[in-house]
């Protein structure tokens, strides 16, 4: 109970700003490993292919370069799982991913009421 009193307000803080950020299609949350050691071509390319990726409907709210199981999150709006997966699948060849859909916590309540 301690840790989620702890975590509670942090998750709350980012739920407002992915609130802000996203509009009204769905948010994915990809979890990735990268497959070889990052070089400034490979940033490069991944950077190239993010901004394709937003030309096609889907809407970065976040991405971070993290510690521990995986090396980067990517937090993103898209109107459906298609054009999600379609964005994941472009970045293939560089990371390994796990793509999770995310519901707020409002709307989840909402299911068990």
């Amino acid at each position: 109970m301690g840790f989620l009193k702890l975590i509670e307000p942090r998750v709350e803080l980012l739920n407002r700003k992915i609130r802000c950020l996203s509009g009204d299609g769905m948010i994915f949350i990809t979890l990735s490993k990268v497959r070889k050691k990052p070089t400034k071509e490979m940033i490069a390319e991944v950077s190239r292919l993010m901004k394709e990726i937003s030309k096609e409907g889907v809407k970065l709210l976040g991405f971070y370069w993290t510690l521990g199981r995986y090396d980067t999150v990517l937090i993103m709006e898209a109107p459906n799982e298609k054009t999600a997966m379609k964005a994941i699948v472009k970045v293939g060849e560089f990371v390994q991913t796990e793509t999770l859909v995310a519901v707020p916590r409002e709307e989840a309540i909402k299911l068990v009421e």
